[in-house]
């Protein structure tokens, strides 16, 4: 399989697990990142949310880093003193967004902080760890959240590619134009 010499990602979409881990070790070599999380960090956080970390973000945490990594710096599952949002670990996060005003739907899990109020999130309840995004600025907190329709996978290697967007993700922001709150 042809790898891509940038990214080291292979070209192909179908990248193995392995092939994403070395290549996001790759495009974070540069950072001062915290040492990886523990197994025991991975079952704090598991327990909390009442569901298993999808495989390749369990990884990710425990053999790249404990938060750091990614696009917008994932949260650390504990706070190891390099907070990559306002919010010291993965536990805040998922605290703060456990307020009954914007409840989020079992298993959705805030794992980056994309700024100005937007996040990217990830379902535990799926094994591939289907993304989803928050972004109140689009319309309204009651239809802030939505589903990307990209596992972890795809949604690493569009940011390894290059191909992810900064701001509100386009298909999010043309169906917010039907928001009944505008």
């Amino acid at each position: 399989m042809p790898i891509d010499k940038w990214s080291g990602v292979a070209e192909d979409l179908l990248v193995t697990d392995d092939e994403l881990i070395l290549a996001v070790r790759a495009q974070v070599a540069d950072r001062e990142l915290p040492d990886p999380a523990s197994a025991d960090d991975v079952r704090a956080v598991e327990q909390m949310v009442g569901h298993p970390m999808p495989p390749l973000l369990q990884r990710l945490y425990l053999e790249v880093a404990n938060g750091g990594f990614g696009p917008w710096d994932v949260v650390s599952l504990r706070d190891t003193g390099d907070w990559f949002s306002d919010c010291a670990d993965i536990s805040e996060a998922y605290r703060d967004f456990a307020d009954p005003e914007s409840p989020l739907p079992p298993g959705i899990v805030p794992l980056m902080d994309r700024g100005g109020a937007m996040w990217a999130l990830i379902d535990f309840k799926t094994g591939d760890g289907q993304m989803w995004d928050w972004d109140p600025n689009l319309c309204c907190t009651e239809h802030a959240l939505a589903p990307l329709g990209q596992s972890l996978a795809e949604w690493l290697t569009d940011w390894l590619h290059d191909t992810m967007p900064d701001g509100p993700y386009p298909h999010r922001e043309a169906s917010s134009k039907d928001c009944p709150a505008r």
